[in-house]
């Protein structure tokens, strides 16, 4: 079984930065890929990004590209997510994601952690 425990989260001035990490523990941990998603109040999960475990690639959606960066820490088991010039529209839980066989599917997830933009 893969755990995996997001934070970094907190509360920012819109364009702030923060950055997330999501560190995974449990059996071997190679997962083919790892995703970053949020869920804003009476909204559905919005899939924000991804990478690659093995070579590092990375893809994002429209609204963050430029702005959000991923990363990750083979040695670490860690995955981040540098997140700068934050807009009060980006205030949400924000999930990280392991996908065991692909990058379309996730397999485990974190909790959450809360991230909050004040304008």
């Amino acid at each position: 079984q893969v755990q995996l425990v997001e934070s970094g989260g907190g509360l920012v001035q819109a364009g702030g930065s923060l950055r997330l990490s999501c560190a995974a523990s449990g059996r071997t941990f190679s997962p083919y890929a790892m995703g970053w998603f949020r869920q804003a109040p009476g909204k559905e999960r919005e899939f924000i990004g991804r990478i690659r475990w093995s070579g590092g690639i990375t893809l994002y959606t429209e609204s963050v590209k430029g702005r959000f960066t991923i990363s990750r820490d083979n040695a670490k088991n860690t995955v981040y997510l540098q997140m700068n010039s934050l807009k009060p529209e980006d205030t949400a839980v924000y999930y990280c994601a392991a996908g065991v066989r692909s990058w379309y599917d996730y397999d485990y997830w974190g909790q959450g952690t809360q991230v909050t933009v004040s304008s």
